[in-house]
């Protein structure tokens, strides 16, 4: 949810083992409902509003096409504060490679959660997309990292960081 999504190396899809899915899911639904949004200014705040009406009008259709193709939410996926572009943070589970919040580019605070079985599988899903600008992988195998590495097709893939960049 970096810079409320509105970036080009937003994690919107969210590929987990399926060993693991379940309980990535339920912390991650935890910690999002936990992130303070409001002035971006303030040391306390975690999220901004969409840069713009037009914006939040996009991300918010993307929800809505999001459920009505049978994405399950679950959590997020409203207007957050009663002034101004806020849209909570939102994620998405049950998502297919498909459908059209894993296709397009959402620019928005909306993350896609989906499953995998081998590494072969999530190496060929991540790169069937026409945006590649970035990846990442958590892992604590060096081998699964190398891999990973030599086979996704990304400008910059990160090793167990994410959106990391040297100042």
């Amino acid at each position: 949810f970096f810079n409320q999504g509105q970036v080009c190396t937003a994690s919107s899809r969210v590929f987990v083992h399926e060993n693991v899915h379940d309980e990535f899911v339920r912390k991650l639904v935890e910690a999002t409902k936990k992130r303070v949004q409001g002035n971006p200014f303030s040391a306390d705040v975690q999220m901004g509003p969409q840069v713009s009406e037009e914006q939040f009008n996009t991300v918010y259709g993307y929800i809505k096409k999001g459920k009505a193709e049978g994405a399950n939410c679950v959590v997020g996926g409203k207007k957050a504060h009663s002034k101004g572009y806020f849209i909570q943070p939102t994620v998405f589970t049950n998502v297919t490679d498909d459908m059209t919040i894993a296709r397009e580019e959402i620019f928005g605070p909306v993350m896609s959660v989906m499953s995998y079985k081998t590494m072969d599988e999530v190496i060929r899903r991540a790169n069937d997309s026409c945006y590649g600008l970035a990846a990442g992988i958590f892992t604590k195998d060096i081998n699964t990292a190398s891999r990973y590495l030599d086979d996704v097709k990304a400008g910059t893939v990160w090793v167990n960081t994410y959106n990391s960049f040297d100042s």
